[in-house]
């Protein structure tokens, strides 16, 4: 199939070495279901209320200040800047997948004049330091946030221009960028910012203006990384993401945002310059992050302290940190990785992410927020620093903003193509323009249902491959296709796609019929943190145990399960939960809790023989709901995990 040009965030150049490319947010119109909620909450809720906020909180004064046409102190965080960058990208998408707004049409003129007005005359543009100190520009780079504020800047400008064909910002930005390859690339500064994300937006403005310097200068400040010149902090250099060359690191480390917006900067270099070993040291760390340092629910980020990720296998579900600009930058380098390998494991991965931390991360209004998604809250928990339950916004407001530029932009993440043919990687109703021709139409109520419809609108008459990715969580066993009618075989390519090749016509459908019937999910002996406990899933669905909605009189930390009851998944609608929620119900065993388990020294809860097990003082059905949905009523105890009874069946 002939390339075309994506309106979306990630557009890799014709000479890039990527199996697949993704379709533009235009060519991809979501016509229902979750994700179509999702978008709708966020076009009619999220967006406006981001506007709102960013006005009313002094962020956008900030810029005002700087062009001379406002009095007054900085006010907020220092990188308020990219608060700003950040919602005209998410008001760009809307405006993309859903049409003109004259409201939005206003605020992307008045945001741009102010940021055209404040850029000084040489490209330079920052609030904080023209404000608070300009003669000290990149005086402070280990924490001054200046280039990661022109990285959001970067990709606000070239997602408008996509977007609308407006490239008023799109001018600003290229002055900032050549002001960047001024000094540090021509000029020889030294110096690194201590928060990536320059980097990725650098190669996105490459590939939109053909610009070669500015990818030069994204592959220098990734080869820059673990050299020591982001500076000197002192939360050291691993927080920073500076401790380690990328070409050699083999984990992630360190402040969990910046580490993975670093590699999707890393995979964007490496499939622009064609370096397999650059790539490839990516995947190793995407892999080995997978495999250790991964929430169930996708999410990064073990430890509040440096919102970090901890050591492998330090997953704990209390304290873990989970922050929800981190489930952003993953989907961002997992999509990455998806473009260029081509394998289901990308995707399987930024649909677990999607589904669970990020869903969970705004609540059913669409205007309050969790910075943190942990995967229990105790009964009396305290709540820490941005913990507790959603709020309305946030100080560092670096969260909301990123859910609403990527779920405006939910269709860009739907399906590709390739040389030969259209790959579908999320499932959700859609529209969708392909290239050369073709036109597919998706029904499903998926997640609640594993049933996906595609229909064939338009085709050309030389035979392509459509290419449906089976997850690696349905059954082969109890997984159907069926191609026209006629049943076929379930045995997915090398890459994880089950594969249809035919000369199509319209009218033509293939339907796919995932297993999404209710499971267990037990921890791998390593995660000390989970060992005896148990999880519920469904799909890509993770599920979660509020005490809202267990027994009365039952408290849900003396919950237990056994392993050997069914697991019977049928809808609610009287939760309080908008329309009818899939639930999923189960035997459970009550533990009986005496004040110490087994012999006690001195009032300590610690014994010198080991404790009996607990008795079992009742038999309960115990419910289960999405995680997604969790907290939006009464705040009380949750879990993700629950202990396994001493009649546990494993």
């Amino acid at each position: 199939m002939t390339e075309s040009t994506p309106a979306g965030p990630v557009a890799p150049s014709a000479a890039a070495a990527v199996r697949l490319r993704p379709l533009g947010v235009g060519q991809v119109r979501i016509t229902g279901g979750l994700a179509g909620e999702w978008q709708r909450r966020t076009r009619e809720v999220t967006v406006p209320t981001a506007v709102a906020l960013v006005e009313s909180t002094g962020t956008l004064r900030n810029l005002e200040i700087a062009a001379g046409e406002a009095d007054g102190g900085f006010q907020g965080m220092h990188f308020a800047d990219s608060d700003v960058a950040k919602v005209l990208e998410a008001v760009a998408w809307r405006l993309a997948a859903h049409g003109p707004d004259d409201d939005l049409r206003r605020t992307v003129d008045h945001w741009t004049g102010v940021l055209e007005r404040a850029q000084r005359p040489d490209g330079y543009l920052n609030s904080w330091v023209q404000i608070t100190a300009p003669d000290r520009r990149y005086g402070a780079l280990v924490s001054s946030h200046e280039l990661y504020c022109y990285g959001h800047l970067i990709q606000a400008a070239v997602a408008l221009d996509r977007a609308t064909g407006d490239g008023r910002l799109l001018a600003v930005a290229r002055r900032v960028a050549d002001h960047v390859v001024a000094e540090f690339l021509r000029a020889g500064r030294p110096d690194l910012d201590g928060h990536p994300g320059v980097e990725t937006a650098l190669v996105e403005l490459y590939r939109h203006t053909g610009e070669r310097s500015y990818l030069d200068q994204a592959a220098d400040f990734v080869e820059r990384r673990g050299h020591g010149h982001a500076g000197r902090s002192d939360r050291g250099s691993v927080y920073l993401v500076d401790h380690e060359p990328v070409r050699t690191s083999t984990t992630l480390n360190g402040h969990a945002v910046r580490a993975l917006y670093l590699e999707a900067g890393v995979v964007d270099v490496a499939t622009e310059t064609g370096d397999d070993e650059l790539l490839a040291a990516s995947v190793r760390r995407w892999e080995d992050t997978v495999a250790h340092k991964t929430a169930l629910t996708g999410g990064h980020g073990s430890r509040h302290l440096f919102e970090a990720f901890g050591d492998r296998d330090e997953l704990p579900p209390d304290q873990s940190y989970n922050e929800t600009c981190a489930a952003v930058a993953s989907i961002h380098w997992s999509w990455r990785l998806l473009l260029a390998t081509g394998e289901a494991q990308f995707a399987d991965l930024v649909e677990r992410t999607l589904y669970n931390t990020v869903a969970a991360s705004t609540n059913v209004d669409g205007d309050r927020f969790f910075y943190v998604n942990a995967l229990q809250r105790r009964p009396d928990a305290t709540p820490p620093p941005k913990g507790g339950r959603r709020r309305a916004w946030f100080t560092c407001a670096c969260c909301p903003p990123n859910v609403a530029r990527l779920l405006g932009s939910l269709g860009h993440y739907t399906a590709t193509t390739s040389a030969d043919g259209v790959q579908l990687h999320l499932f959700v109703p859609a529209e969708i323009q392909a290239n050369d021709g073709v036109q597919l139409r998706v029904a499903t109520e998926y997640p609640d249902d594993g049933r996906v419809r595609v229909t064939v609108d338009a085709t050309p008459t030389t035979p392509w491959r459509l290419e449906l990715r089976l997850p690696a969580w349905s059954a082969p066993g109890r997984t159907a296709l069926t191609v026209a009618g006629t049943p076929a075989d379930v045995r997915p390519d090398e890459r994880g796609y089950l594969v249809v090749h035919r000369a199509w016509r319209a009218g033509d459908t293939v339907e796919l019929d995932l297993d999404v019937a209710p499971r267990l999910t037990y921890p791998h002996r390593r995660l000390d943190a989970l060992r005896g406990t148990v999880a519920v899933e469904r799909g890509p669905l993770v599920y979660c145990f509020e005490q809202v909605d267990q027994p009365a009189g039952v408290t849900l930390d003396d919950l237990a399960l056994t392993g050997g009851d069914p697991l019977t998944a049928h809808q609610e609608s009287s939760l309080g939960l908008p329309g009818p929620v899939t639930v999923v119900d189960t035997g459970a065993d009550v533990l009986a809790a005496p004040a110490h388990d087994g012999p006690v020294h001195d009032g300590l809860p610690y014994g010198a023989a080991h404790a009996a097990a607990p008795a079992v003082k009742a038999r309960v059905t115990a419910r289960a709901v999405p995680y997604h949905l969790w907290d939006n009523r009464d705040g009380g105890a949750m879990r993700v995990w629950l202990p396994r009874s001493p009649r546990s069946t494993r």
